[in-house]
């Protein structure tokens, strides 16, 4: 068995054996990215302060000191601008060579180098407690808050209670109100420093709050859970939180590899095969060598369709996407994780010329997949796994190479405009 540190270093031409795409609306709520029901069950019928009030007593009902429930609710102010950015929908889609070039750069990597340097003895503690390699915990720091210099600035107590007293998400977010209550509760921080995004992630590794409560350690002693200022129990948490999602430690993310030229895209729709049965389609790892004689199975993606990278994606991947449901995401996480132990560039880096499709072009692609009977589900403006898979059926239909990538070629034989 290779040690864990072994698994991670990716990319070497048979120095190394295990050297892996893509939603094109990214998830906006980290480390937790559960997407609650949209059902209100919490009117304010009386306005903000009337659900203010209805929220504190759900909160000491479940267990939130009185003291606590009232001293923070009591101070709560509506905020306007979190409901902007809740509401916002991008214009554009993001493109993954730009969602990927912009996270993962020579700057988050050498410093994602020297961090590993410098923490060397408590990311082996972690490793060795989780499983988990040091250069991936480094990676999820610097893709959630640049290496720990922005937690964000909004108030948790403020945002989340915005956002339960709203019809749109009242149920996910009275929920993480009524954990933050209880992190506050507990004394791990006061809730006038309770600072983070504005949908309420929080600290190094921007944990939800639900997420703090269950997977939070105190990983230096000091008697309190604290994300903010401790690097030691952000570090820990990062990797007790992998770790419950079943972290392989034996293996890595996953690794860019080259397909044939006559490869059958249609395989890259989620299916998992054995890695043996990759091998024999022709696939071989990033230098042409052939792939790994291991027993597991792997998922093919093609984040930018035929012309980009190909990735093989293991059981990791799958964990890195329970912290944040957005394939691109987690491509950048093992990319910059790969990067940050030694491997160089993509060998076949995506296209920047790709251009970005508005929100317009999205669903008028999909209104026209559904008038010629390719089911892409009801028009919404996301290029979801509905709309892949319709893509694919109508590509393959007309003879095109059936990657499930919306490219210029098939808005122009669907007359849709960008």
């Amino acid at each position: 068995m290779l040690t864990k540190l072994a698994r991670i270093l990716p990319n070497r031409p048979m120095a190394c054996r295990l050297s892996v795409s893509a939603l094109l609306a990214i998830s906006t709520l980290p480390a937790m990215a559960k997407v609650a029901d949209s059902e209100a069950v919490l009117e304010a019928p009386d306005g903000f302060e009337e659900c203010k009030l209805q929220l504190q007593e759900k909160a000491i009902a479940a267990g939130v000191s009185a003291k606590t429930a009232q001293e923070v609710m009591t101070r709560v102010e509506h905020v306007d601008r979190v409901i902007e950015l809740d509401r916002r929908q991008p214009e554009f889609t993001t493109t993954f060579a730009d969602y990927l070039n912009r996270r993962v750069n020579d700057d988050r990597v050498n410093k994602g180098r020297e961090l590993i340097k410098e923490h060397s003895a408590l990311l082996e503690r972690v490793t060795e407690a989780t499983g988990v390699p040091a250069a991936y915990l480094v990676a999820f720091w610097g893709l959630e808050t640049n290496f720990g210099s922005y937690f964000g600035k909004m108030s948790v107590p403020d945002s989340l209670t915005t956002l339960a007293c709203d019809a749109r998400r009242s149920t996910f977010f009275t929920e993480q109100l009524i954990a933050a209550l209880r992190i506050i509760d507990e004394g791990a921080i006061p809730a006038e420093q309770m600072e983070g995004s504005w949908a309420g992630a929080m600290g190094h590794v921007q944990f939800m709050p639900t997420v703090f409560l269950k997977h939070a350690v105190d990983a230096d002693g000091d008697g309190r859970r604290d994300l903010w200022n401790s690097l030691p129990d952000a570090m820990m948490s990062a990797g007790r939180f992998l770790e419950s999602m079943n972290w392989d430690g034996d293996y890595r993310w996953g690794r860019e590899v080259l397909l044939p030229e006559s490869f059958d895209y249609s395989l890259a729709d989620g299916r998992r095969l054995e890695l043996s049965k990759w091998r024999e389609l022709g696939i071989t790892d990033a230098f042409g060598n052939p792939l790994a004689r291991e027993d597991i199975t792997a998922a093919l993606i093609v984040p930018a369709g035929h012309q980009g990278p190909a990735f093989l994606a293991y059981h990791n991947f799958k964990v890195i996407m329970g912290w944040n449901r957005s394939e691109f995401y987690a491509i950048a996480v093992g990319h910059l994780a790969d990067r940050i132990a030694g491997a160089g560039l993509l060998q076949n880096p995506p296209p920047v010329d790709t251009p970005a499709l508005s929100r317009d072009t999205v669903l008028e692609l999909q209104a026209a997949l559904n008038e010629r009977g390719y089911d892409a589900g009801k028009p919404d403006g996301i290029t979801g796994p509905a709309t892949r898979s319709a893509i694919r059926k109508y590509q393959h239909a007309e003879g095109l190479i059936a990657d499930g990538f919306p490219g210029q070629e098939l808005l122009d034989r669907l007359e849709v405009s960008n």
